[in-house]
Parts: C-alpha cells; structure tokens; sequence
C-alpha cells in the first residue's frame, strides 16, 4: 500500500493522497484501486466508476469534495487503462471484447470494499463508460443505497454515422479479424488533451481543469489511453442497446447531463430517465462532457447534488 503520485504542480497542492491496492480479478488481470478516506468516516462509502481513457488520479479534487464531507471514496483504474494491466501488447488503444468482463473489476471492488469494511451506506458515482458498467452493476445487485451518473454512456454519439451501420462495421471487422485494430480516426495513438486545444474541445469548459488535465498526461502518458479497438466499439454500442430493452433497479439516482454534450448519447440518456421513474436528470447549463470538471458554477451545481444524494 502507496500514497499516489502527487499531481503535477500548480495544481492539487492540497489535496489528499489516496491509498493504492492491488488486486487480481478472476481472470488474473492485475487491477489497481484507491482509497480516499472520508475526514469523519462516517458518513457512508462512495463507489467511484471512472470513465473510458481515465485514472484514479484524475479524480483527487472530486475526492477531496466527498471526503471533506465525510464519505469515502474507492476507485478503480479499469482492466485496460490506467495503471491497471492492460489487455493488448500496445497500451495505446482502448480494448475490450465483452463489456461482461467489467463486472469482473466491479466485484474485486466490492470485494475490497468489504474486507477493508468501508462505512456504509455505500453509493455510486459513474461517469460516461463507468455509468454503463455502473448501470449494469446495479442491475446485477450492487449493494449501493443511491446513485449518481455524469455524462452516462447509455448510448454513443455516431455523428452522421447510424449507430446500426456502426455496429455493422464492428461486427464485420470482428470477422475480417481486426477486432484489435484500432477504429480509424479515433486517435488511438494518441492522448485527447494532447493532440487537441482547448477551444472547441468536447470535455470542458473550464480552462483550469483542461490545463490539468494536460498538465496530467504530459507528465503521466502510462496512466493516459489512445482511442478505440473495433471491439471495443462494437462491445460498447451491444452493451448500450441491451441497457437500453432491460429493466430498470429502484434505486434512487440522479443523472447530470451537460447541455453541450458530443460524445455520449444525449437522446439515449433521457429516453432512459423517462422510463425510469427512480432516477432524476439534472441539466447543467452550457456543460459539456465531464460536468466534474466544469467551470466553477457548473461543478458546483454537480458536486451539491452529489453531496445531497450522498448524505
């Protein structure tokens, strides 16, 4: 057990270390979580499910608002990315070939979570990729009292491309035996903050967090990932439509959607909260893709309703 690296400065001079664990899920991939321990450790756990391409680091300011309030924060680096062990002999593209293996990660950290008896109740905080294992957990039996999603990848924004020619293309690469290759265009030897400017990017609107976030993956290209594997695509766009017919758990949720999202679903989001009548959309104004890291106003918003559907 380890502190994480400290942010690249100026920026998280006060936030707290997290603890690092490693752990094998069933599989035998090599998994790393983090521990952010609540300031009064009583007030209940907070499950974190990052998105695709993130790492526990990236998270220390939303922690450091959860556990100044008293909850605990445990994370995980998915099987694939971050420092968890990756799936391909090149790291740079994200990979999978069955969105079922994620639940392998979800139950070592529930795992953890119970032998380190970390204090309930325990919630859910999954953004984009991390809302559709997130979902899919819950619908397996999470023991989580509440939950709340950022930005959940309930569906894909193809653009121009119909989502059912996209998952045509995918299956026919799977059968050409490219499942590995990367889908041309999406970057996957590259890192997003890296190769884009902050105008017109499709994360944030906030200058501070963008300069973070590149400051993060110029000092740290291990943690970062490229864009995507056709089987990647192809087992994300088979998940969301399989989340999109399944029914839905009673667990008390709230979703944020920015109003200026371009990379998840915005129309597959609210077709879900209507037919959902435990969960709540919440709109933040002018967001983009990662509402956690907005402008200062916007991140308010999210982290006052996180924190009111925590406590």
């Amino acid at each position: 057990m380890a502190d994480f690296r400290s942010p690249p400065p100026p920026f998280g001079a006060d936030e707290t270390p997290a603890e690092i664990y490693w752990a094998e899920a069933d599989d035998g991939l090599r998994l790393r979580l983090g521990l952010w321990r609540g300031t009064t450790a009583t007030a209940g756990t907070v499950l974190l499910f990052p998105g695709r391409t993130e790492y526990l680091e990236k998270y220390a300011p939303v922690a450091a608002d959860l556990t100044a309030a008293g909850l605990s924060v445990l994370g995980i680096d998915w099987r694939g990315q971050g420092a968890s062990q990756r799936l391909l002999s090149d790291p740079r593209p994200g990979h999978i070939t069955d969105f079922a293996d994620y639940q392998r990660d979800v139950r070592v950290m529930v795992d953890l979570a119970t032998r380190l008896d970390l204090p309930k109740p325990w919630h859910l905080l999954a953004h984009s990729m991390g809302a559709a294992i997130g979902l899919r957990a819950l619908m397996n039996g999470l023991p989580v009292a509440t939950a709340a999603f950022s930005a959940p990848m309930w569906g894909i924004d193809t653009g121009r491309v119909p989502v059912g020619v996209a998952l045509g293309l995918a299956q026919a690469a799977q059968v050409l035996g490219h499942t590995v290759k990367p889908v041309p265009g999406s970057g996957a030897n590259g890192t997003y903050v890296l190769d884009s400017g902050f105008a017109g990017n499709l994360l944030t609107g906030s200058a501070t967090a963008w300069a973070r976030m590149v400051a993060e993956a110029d000092a740290w290209p291990d943690l970062t990932l490229g864009g995507a594997t056709f089987g990647w695509v192809g087992a994300a766009l088979r998940e969301c439509r399989a989340l999109a017919r399944a029914p839905l758990p009673a667990i008390p949720s709230i979703v944020t959607l920015g109003s200026g999202e371009a990379i998840v679903s915005a129309a597959a989001i609210r077709a879900t909260c209507a037919r959902w009548p435990s969960a709540r959309l919440i709109t933040v104004e002018g967001g983009r893709h990662e509402a956690l890291f907005e402008t200062a106003p916007r991140r308010a918003q999210v982290i006052t309703a996180l924190l009111t559907q925590f406590g």
